[in-house]
């Protein structure tokens, strides 16, 4: 089978916690990743924005850099991102077959039982493709959880475990506490971990372990002072001060004031790094913390042929409160939104936290099995909405069109699937671009 097809065809496998296939499918190649330095980083929101942040200022301070990310937005090359371009297809192409040859070998010995799952084939293509690149240091966003995720079998310098939130529970538990553990499942001997957790609650589950693994654990809130000019944190230039360090002013490049406390773990861990020999000078951390992009999150695009959208992959009830805080502070009289949610996912507690900033709602499904049909969702929808407006559109493009009308702007959120596969829809004409 074509390699890629193969890779594709791995999603049958669904999710599979454990760390046995990975294991044996990284030595099989010959454990690629103890050829290069990991930095790793898990939590429930704001992973990927921390590892964008860190890329950026590790490349702007000289480093070559490896990144892998997921899910990916409109082409899974975006996973694999090395000095801020993405694999090719040729090289995905080389790293899927050698993953596949692999494998098969691996089953037919006996060594694994069936083949890996489309994640842990696609993290040892990152592997792999990182150590033929010859980075200096790879950046690995853990996909689910930490304890069991395919991203664990790195040993890696330093970590940052983001704000802790109720999502995945059928695999990470129902409550706050077990999630949090799990995400602690990271934590390995002698590294650095850096949370921005700051429930005591939890950040005594990160510290227990740390102790019981001799790891140092890092509060990057803690002795971290933010100031703003204008006195607030949701516009204009910031000040970071750490105990190491004073920063110059900057304005973050991401959106949203809980991307303040992102960057400050990102901050704190590019400090840490100095004790391994990874020295990141002031000035390329504020320039990562400044040039940073991150599609898809608190992302307004204006397009020639959809309008301006704001594009935001709230998946879960802790990300919807967060967007619908920007939309209070940006846009207060609301916005129209376009709403996928997956069939896994909290759908009271997303379409809850959006309410309060919606002008009217379409329910729509973007092409993914896992998506709640547009009529069901629309029926959930209009439980909670009281008289706001909630209709139906079966396509997303038709959901843009239909909600588009008397409205400048528009929301789409909800669903990764539905961010992904609107922007690539979309033809971006990026504001300031």
């Amino acid at each position: 089978m074509d390699p890629l097809s193969n890779l594709f065809s791995l999603n049958r496998f669904g999710i599979k916690p454990g760390l046995h296939a990975i294991r044996e499918l990284t030595r099989a190649m010959g454990d690629p990743q103890s050829t290069y330095r990991c930095l790793i980083v898990a939590g429930t929101n704001g992973k990927g924005s921390v590892v964008a942040m860190v890329d950026a200022a590790l490349r702007s301070a000289g480093y070559r850099v490896g990144r892998y990310t997921s899910p990916h937005l409109r082409s899974v090359t975006e996973r694999f991102v090395v000095d801020d371009t993405v694999i090719s297809e040729s090289a995905l192409r080389r790293e899927a077959a050698s993953v596949q040859a692999h494998s098969e070998r691996l089953v037919a010995s006996g060594r694994l039982p069936h083949p890996p799952t489309f994640f842990e084939a696609t993290t040892a293509i990152a592997l792999s493709w990182f150590r033929h690149t010859k980075v200096d240091l790879a950046l690995l966003e853990v996909g689910l959880g930490g304890r069991f995720d395919a991203t664990n079998v790195v040993n890696p310098l330093a970590g940052v475990i983001t704000s802790i939130g109720l999502d995945h529970q059928d695999y990470l538990g129902h409550t706050l506490g077990k999630i949090a553990n799990e995400k602690a499942g990271i934590i390995k001997p002698g590294m650095v971990v850096v949370t921005t957790e700051q429930r005591p609650e939890l950040v005594a589950v990160f510290n227990r372990i740390c102790q019981e693994r001799r790891a140092r654990l890092v509060e990057a809130t803690k002795d971290t002072v933010v100031t703003a000019a204008d006195g607030e944190l949701t516009a204009g230039e910031i000040q970071i001060t750490t105990p190491q360090h004073v920063y110059r002013p900057l304005k973050l490049g991401l959106a949203g004031p809980h991307q303040v406390t992102n960057a400050i773990g990102a901050v704190r861990l590019m400090e840490s790094l100095t004790e391994f020999g990874v020295r990141i000078a002031p000035g390329a951390i504020v320039d990562g913390l400044t040039s940073v992009t991150w599609p898809g999150r608190l992302d307004l695009v204006q397009s020639r042929n959809t309008g301006t959208i704001l594009f935001d992959a709230a998946h879960n009830p802790a990300a919807a409160v967060t967007l619908s805080a920007h939309l209070r502070n940006t846009f207060p009289g609301g916005l129209p939104i376009v709403l996928s949610i997956m069939d896994d996912k909290d759908v009271d507690g997303i379409v809850l936290a959006l309410l309060p900033n919606a002008t009217r709602i379409v329910c729509t499904a973007p092409v993914t099995p896992r998506a709640i049909p547009a009529a069901e969702l629309a029926t959930r929808v209009r439980r909670l909405a009281g008289s706001l407006p909630v209709a139906t559109a079966a396509d997303p493009l038709d959901a843009i069109k239909t909600i588009r009308r008397g409205a400048d702007t528009v929301c789409v959120t909800g669903s990764i699937f539905l961010v992904g596969e609107l922007l690539a829809a979309t033809e971006p004409s990026r504001p300031g671009a």
